[in-house]
């Protein structure tokens, strides 16, 4: 089985002090001892953002933890998260002091893990079960 990553996984693991960084150590462990590793090209420019990483640092990150990166992603991929994203907000607008807005690499993420068939590891479940209702997820 082949596990697609989401940015929120990976950062928790690379910070000792969240409180997540050891579920995600493990749910990443669990995940690579399915199957493949992969995240698509929207969550590595999500763990660029971060002060003081490169792409030497990402590049390394990945290539130690046999972690893919799938930069082409394709129509499919780009369909199925601009009709989710229009979803969210249509959702998003029906609803009064909801927390965080999503950008669109969320659902570039879960797009591109549904549309390969891949399996989700995340943090955030819940706006990825309400998007894309037939995606595989495991949560950290």
């Amino acid at each position: 089985m082949t596990t697609a990553i989401d940015t929120n996984v990976i950062i928790a693991l690379w910070d000792a002090e969240d409180s997540l960084h050891r579920t995600a150590r493990a749910a990443l462990d669990k995940a690579f001892n399915e199957g493949t590793l992969v995240i698509s090209g929207a969550a590595y420019a999500e763990l660029m953002a971060g002060p003081g990483r490169t792409e030497a640092f990402v590049d390394r990150f990945c290539e130690e933890t046999g972690i893919a990166v799938e930069w082409e992603i394709g129509e499919r991929v780009w369909r199925a998260a601009g009709t989710a994203f229009q979803g969210y907000a249509g959702r998003r607008g029906k609803q009064k002091g909801v927390g965080a807005r999503r950008i669109l690499a969320d659902f570039v993420i879960g797009a591109h893990a549904l549309v390969n068939g891949y399996k989700l590891l995340t943090l955030d479940a819940r706006v990825y079960q309400a998007s894309f209702p037939r995606l595989g997820i495991a949560t950290v």
